[in-house]
């Protein structure tokens, strides 16, 4: 009986192995492409569910359904101009028919390595058709530029152009999806992520901008030290001009004040001559005689006379 069970067991469990080897479920997210032996058989599975394959002989391969991310390497290219610049592309893409993606590029990593070489190359061929202000503008937008750069602007950043960074990412898409059709891959969208000059080039850039910053810084201190000096001439003028009316005025004042000494010392002579004279003589000897000072008097002198009165 033992053995009979245990042959039983064996049988039971193999038939387990083969009935789970035999089922398997597709994710929404997935598509399927059976292999047997290495080849693709049948249809590629593109709805999700539970399906069954052959046990052990018959393998799986799962490819995603969603959109896809290629991030390319930023890449020196040269302009139709002979401008070298840094430029950064990504795109996005899916496997559109999973059986012709597995037999030609095998999983996903394939796929993103020919996408390195055709989006690059496509990239590449279309920078080199065009010159830089192409790649830099999207429209022929009046560009506005303050009266202090008019000078330094750019003379190509003025032109018009004939195509811009819209058609020149849609050259590239259009090229890449004509090569891309017989590998099972759709590319979806391209982008120019970042475009910039090469290290050189940015220093010569850099530089200019700071020489044309401090020119433009020159020319305003210069305004500002002729505005200065307007200024303090205006200031200078109308402070001589305030002096000048006021010692007009202070002349003008002192002499009418004099005139009127004058004529109070008129009228006070007419009235009392003597008493005028004795006080002239007293100041006038009061502003030329000392303490120490010797006087030689004649003896007809109106000092000498007052004095002996004066006794």
């Amino acid at each position: 009986m033992r053995g009979p069970l245990i042959i039983a067991i064996g049988v039971a469990l193999l038939a387990l192995v083969v009935i789970f080897s035999s089922w398997f479920i597709v994710d929404e997210s997935q598509q399927v492409v059976i292999t047997q032996f290495g080849s693709p058989v049948g249809e590629p599975i593109t709805t999700p569910g539970l399906k069954w394959k052959l046990p052990f002989i018959q393998r799986v391969n799962r490819f995603e359904k969603r959109f896809l991310e290629w991030d390319g390497d930023s890449n020196q290219l040269p302009t139709k101009d002979k401008r070298f610049i840094h430029v950064d592309t990504y795109a996005r893409w899916r496997i559109s028919d999973p059986l012709k993606f597995f037999q030609r590029l095998r999983d996903e990593r394939g796929g993103q390595s020919r996408l390195d070489d055709i989006l690059d190359g496509e990239t590449r061929n279309t920078i080199a058709k065009h010159d830089l202000i192409e790649v830099v503008r999207s429209t022929n937008r009046q560009l506005v530029v303050s009266e202090e750069l008019d000078d330094v602007a750019e003379p190509e950043a003025r032109n018009s152009i004939d195509f811009g960074r819209a058609e020149l990412v849609a050259e590239v898409l259009a090229s890449a999806q004509s090569r891309t059709a017989d590998l099972g891959i759709e590319i979806l969208d391209f982008r120019f992520k970042r475009i910039n000059y090469v290290e050189q080039v940015q220093e010569e850039v850099y530089a200019r901008m700071i020489s044309e910053r401090n020119r433009i810084a020159a020319k305003f201190r210069a305004e500002g030290a002729g505005e200065a000096a307007r200024i303090n001439g205006e200031r200078e003028r109308e402070l001589k001009k305030i002096s000048s009316e006021a010692y007009r005025d202070a002349e003008e004042i002192k002499g009418r004040a004099d005139a009127k000494a004058a004529r109070i010392y008129a009228q006070a002579y007419s009235r009392d001559a003597e008493f005028y004279r004795f006080r002239k003589s007293m100041e006038v000897l009061s502003a030329t005689m000392g303490p120490e000072t010797t006087v030689l008097l004649t003896t007809d002198s109106e000092l000498l006379r007052y004095l002996e009165n004066s006794k």
